[in-house]
């Protein structure tokens, strides 16, 4: 038998608060890594002051490093449109703003045709039409170390508690994996 390394790709996200998507994520058996950064602005080594400040066009993104031969880029893609409400305009639940915003950004032509095709698919299942932006990544910036692992690190924090606990339960019952 050949045994071969499997190759890490990744996947850059953001829908909504990136400490949310970046709990989320980590839940998936395959993901490797989940990293909170700003993408699709303007504005070179982006601070999270100047993003909530809305002076980059950057939104809070997570950028996924996965292992393709143990969870395909389609479920990803589709565990996207589970983990936010890529209907909402301008934010997510009380998060309001442009950085909070519903965005795929692709790597490659095969990245850009999944989640074309992903969101296709996704608007069959919404009443509202779907707000997600699809771009070329351009270039990831990582967030301060403060924000990587946020939840993890924070759970009682308010915002972990109140918001991403229930969600990151609500997911973890429907994935099969538990509570935390």
């Amino acid at each position: 038998m050949n045994h071969r390394e499997s190759k890490i790709e990744s996947l850059v996200l953001g829908g909504g608060c990136f400490w949310c998507t970046e709990a989320a994520y980590l839940l998936l058996p395959g993901v490797k890594k989940v990293t909170s950064g700003y993408a699709g602005g303007r504005e070179a080594n982006p601070t999270y002051e100047q993003i909530c400040a809305h002076a980059t066009g950057h939104a809070e993104v997570i950028r996924i490093e996965f292992d393709p031969a143990l969870v395909a880029l389609e479920t990803l893609l589709e565990f996207f449109w589970q983990v936010h409400d890529p209907t909402q305009v301008g934010g997510q639940g009380n998060d309001h703003g442009p950085q909070y915003r519903s965005i795929i950004l692709y790597a490659d032509e095969a990245q850009r045709a999944a989640a074309e095709e992903s969101r296709a698919v996704a608007g069959r299942l919404f009443r509202a039409p779907i707000t997600t932006e699809i771009a070329l990544l351009e270039k990831f910036w990582p967030a301060e170390a403060y924000h990587q692992n946020y939840f993890a690190q924070h759970p009682g924090q308010g915002y972990c508690a109140a918001v991403i606990a229930p969600k990151i339960r609500k997911l973890s019952k429907a994935l099969g994996t538990g509570g935390h």
